[in-house]
């Protein structure tokens, strides 16, 4: 307030407004607000203030400038809805009544002034006692509850390297036996093994499960229709149960393993040295059953191993005589490769899927490429940095010339013709790949010659010692295929002072095939 005074003072001094924040440190739009209020009730400069002082004067004129809550729009809208607001809360929640106004009767607020504006000016409306609802304990075999957690820090003897341990922790809501587990990643492969476990330990499966709404499992969390990952939804159809997910950030939903997971830390973690994961798991498995199998439970009075073996393990649902084959799911985006990288390898896909987004299926033994629920594409697994290539992923026009291999080649050549098979073999024997693409060019010239042609012009360049692309199509477009083949010149030194390769370009030269 004197603040407020003191601004007005100056400004009844005569002060401009740029003087008066300067001089008392407050911004020009605040000074020109208190100023304005003066002015719309006739005060000005080198007037006298108003008789019962500035304070009162704007107590009366302006009370939003004590009151902030009044100053809002928001408030003044609630504040017209008061009555209504009170009796509303009086039935429902602060979220039910907010949407009730919104929807009824159009209100703009959000929902956090609304909890502001209530917490404010009607707290009596929220002092309601806090009331647990007990829930009656499900029939044996009916339900499993699931929870995920922070187990510890563990030094590997074997490497050395300090880790993170989680804990997975099932428990039978009925007889509240528990099965535990120490993992190294929260990732869909842990959540899918130790769920396996737990069936296995205790011998058959719970029809309902209502787990965390961990990614691995979970992937959009939703009341009425949640999201599942696919490998989750297959390991619930191959043991038939239900997969019922708690409401996220509703840890009530699954009250009988909320605790459990301190408790595992406490009881078999704490001051505990282990030399081995593996030693770990087994450890914790007989602490399930000898010690939180035996303790007394405070809810139940009862050990729960003792009520697990009476009551509840023959109603479980047995296990399926073939193992669970356990598969990671993913998104993966194919490049305009033709190929996606899953796993930390490639592998290729048909070219129809370059540049969208496919969903992959990841076993020890197959990568399976889905385009919504239908497969398009398997692939045998291959370690971390290869590559897995099927040539008939690719455009035929594309992918002609890799396919083309020193086999396929062979095979095209065996085809075509016996001296065509004999260039073929000189060639490759002369450098593999080196002359693969003269191979190609004469395989090609059958397309227009024909095999028997292009046979008979292999056995001219061969019998002339000279088996390449070059000669092949020389001979051709000159027709010397089709003359009667030259008989064997006789042995002599003068014959043959320039070599083989000299007598085939005197033969050529008579004939007008010159070749420059």
């Amino acid at each position: 307030m004197r603040d407020i005074a003191e601004i007005l003072e100056h400004w009844q001094a005569g002060r401009s407004i740029r003087g008066v924040a300067k001089s008392l440190g407050a911004s020009r739009p605040t000074v020109r607000k208190y100023i304005s209020i003066a002015e719309s009730h006739g005060y000005g400069p080198a007037q006298p203030p108003p008789a019962q002082g500035w304070k009162a004067f704007l107590e009366e004129v302006a009370p939003e400038v004590f009151d902030p809550a009044a100053q809002s729009k928001v408030f003044a809208e609630l504040r017209s809805h008061r009555a209504r607001i009170e009796e509303m809360l009086a039935d429902t929640s602060l979220l039910t009544g907010w949407q009730r106004l919104r929807d009824e009767l159009g209100l703009t607020a959000s929902y956090s002034s609304f909890r502001r504006y209530v917490l404010k000016h009607l707290p009596g409306l929220l002092e309601r006692p806090h009331v647990t609802v007990r829930r009656e304990d499900p029939p044996p075999g009916e339900e499993a509850q699931i929870d995920f957690g922070y187990l510890g820090m563990w030094t590997d003897p074997a490497t050395g390297q300090r880790c993170r341990l989680w804990a997975f922790a099932m428990v039978l809501s009925h007889s509240r036996h528990m099965f535990a587990c120490a993992v190294r990643r929260l990732d869909q492969r842990s959540w899918l093994e130790s769920h396996v476990a737990a069936f296995e330990f205790w011998g058959g499966a719970p029809l309902r499960l209502v787990s965390d709404n961990l990614k691995p499992g979970v992937l959009k969390p939703d009341l009425y229709d949640p999201r599942l990952n696919r490998g989750y939804e297959e390991m619930a159809h191959h043991y038939g149960v239900l997969i019922d997910p708690a409401r996220a950030g509703k840890p009530k939903d699954k009250p009988k393993v909320e605790r459990m997971v301190p408790y595992i830390r406490g009881s078999f973690w704490a001051g505990r040295d282990f030399s081995s994961l593996d030693q770990i798991n087994g450890e914790m498995a007989q602490w399930c059953l000898k010690v939180a199998g035996q303790r007394i439970h405070g809810t139940t009075r009862q050990r729960p191993a003792e009520v697990f073996y009476a009551e509840e393990r023959a109603t479980l649902r047995p296990l399926p005589p073939d193992p669970f084959e356990i598969a990671t799911w993913g998104k993966a985006k194919v490049g305009w490769d033709c190929y996606f990288y899953s796993g930390g390898a490639g592998y290729t896909i048909p070219y129809a899927y370059a540049g969208k987004e496919i969903t992959v299926r990841i076993t020890p033994r197959l990568v399976q490429a889905y385009a919504g629920y239908d497969l398009v594409k398997t692939h045998l697994r291959v370690p971390k940095g290869r590559r897995a290539t099927d040539w008939e992923d690719f455009p035929p026009e594309k992918a002609a010339f890799f396919r083309r291999t020193p086999d396929w080649c062979r095979q095209q050549a065996a085809q075509t013709g016996e001296e065509v098979s004999k260039t073929v073999e000189s060639l490759l024997a002369d450098h593999l790949l080196y002359h693969l693409r003269q191979i190609h060019g004469i395989l090609r010239l059958s397309e227009k010659y024909g095999a028997a042609r292009l046979n008979a012009a292999c056995g001219r360049a061969n019998a002339f010692g000279d088996p390449s692309y070059r000669t092949v199509k020389t001979i051709l477009e000159k027709g010397l295929d089709q003359e009667t083949a030259l008989a064997a010149a006789p042995v002599s030194a003068g014959a043959f002072l320039r070599g083989p390769q000299g007598l085939q370009l005197d033969l050529l030269w008579e004939r007008g095939v010159h070749r420059g």
